[in-house]
């Protein structure tokens, strides 16, 4: 049925920008403070009664929290799904005069770049003061966390079996030619994801013995997907033997698709997390009802959605009920390395113009954006 459900969104998305359809199955109310500046941002929302969200969360969830805010608020919001490095590339090319209003979902490298080219509006939220710690915001309000997801691998057990090759533990692992042709990654110039592998390995081994790494486990690597999702999509059908991505993905293909052959791997030596994130656009035309989506994605009444819908990443606001699958599957939220986001911020542009000069002729039609 969820398969189902998202081959017929993404249909709708093929004609454009989508309004939202399905159902939403929170019933929460709205968001309320006593502050007196929140019901004066929810009439100046209402006033304006538009909203356009650019979404790199699942389709599902983005769906499900899109509608939730028309139900609460009255305003008519319209989303399409993109890969965060869609959206960035986006908002670049429209330069100050955004076509949405919000991002919503993926992770923060690609926002860190847009917020550092100045095209992301700084706002100081009322619902920031349920943020489990500072880490989960941009210091100026450029963007806010809504979630938090562990980076690792993905395996198909039967496969590897099949194969009589053992599982990889570690990142080093990943580089034996045992594995040529196995692996699956997203796509440096689309995917959030593969930005934070890029930013992971340079924090992690160090900026040329990282960018080095990245060269050599390309020669084990047999398709880069558009969206940082895509190779745990393909694990169970066994398309895919090995995923790197957010385990939170893989959880959602063993629990919801029934994908019983799969194992979710935490990297030995330590890996990264995201933050999932959402923003204001700069210059969008509608400021007030942008605003109150930023209130809203901080609140239980859009982040639990996740859980309902087939997004099982930890939340990091303090008053929203954490989605139990992802302790069961045995995911600790605090068991990974100490990021740097502030070089990400600075420098992740660059790293991926490097990595993809350094791969220089392997950097082949696999990198296709379109």
């Amino acid at each position: 049925m969820k398969k189902l459900l998202a081959f017929l969104l993404a249909a709708v998305m093929v004609i454009g920008i989508a309004g939202c359809g399905k159902k939403a199955n929170n019933d929460s109310t709205a968001p309320t403070d006593s502050d007196p500046k929140m019901q004066k941002l929810i009439d100046a929302a209402k006033a304006e009664g538009e909203l356009v969200v650019y979404g790199s969360c699942e389709e599902e969830y983005l769906a499900a929290a899109c509608e939730n805010f028309k139900k609460l608020y009255g305003i008519n919001v319209q989303y399409q799904r993109l890969s965060t490095g869609e959206v960035q590339s986006k908002i670049e090319e429209e330069k100050g005069n955004p076509s949405g209003d919000v991002w919503f979902g993926g992770t923060t490298d690609p926002y860190n770049v847009a917020a550092a080219e100045g095209l992301l509006l700084p706002y100081e939220a009322i619902n920031a003061s349920h943020l489990a710690s500072d880490m989960y915001r941009d210091k100026d309000g450029c963007w806010y966390g809504i979630y938090k997801g562990i980076l690792g691998f993905m395996v198909n057990k039967d496969e590897l079996k099949r194969k009589n090759l053992e599982a990889p533990a570690d990142w080093q692992d990943l580089l034996d030619p045992k594995y040529k042709g196995l692996i699956w990654l997203s796509n440096y110039n689309t995917a959030g994801t593969a930005k934070l592998v890029i930013n992971t390995m340079i924090q992690k081994y160090g900026h040329d013995k990282g960018i080095e790494y990245l060269v050599n486990l390309d020669k084990n690597i047999e398709v880069y997907t558009k969206s940082g999702s895509g190779p745990s999509k393909n694990v169970g059908t066994g398309e895919c033997v090995i995923g790197i991505g957010f385990l939170h993905d893989g959880i959602t293909q063993i629990k919801d698709n029934g994908y019983g052959n799969i194992q979710l791997i935490i990297p030995s030596s330590g890996t990264s997390f995201e933050i999932g994130a959402t923003a204001i656009f700069k210059g969008c035309k509608h400021e007030n009802a942008a605003k109150l989506w930023i209130e809203y994605a901080l609140s239980p009444a859009c982040v639990e959605l996740g859980a309902e819908n087939g997004s099982y990443q930890f939340l990091v606001i303090d008053n929203a009920k954490q989605p139990q699958a992802a302790a069961d599957f045995g995911l600790d939220p605090n068991n990974v390395m100490k990021y740097d986001f502030e070089d990400a911020k600075a420098n992740t542009k660059k790293y991926v113009e490097e990595v993809m000069s350094a791969l220089g002729t392997a950097a082949d039609d696999r990198f296709q954006t379109k």
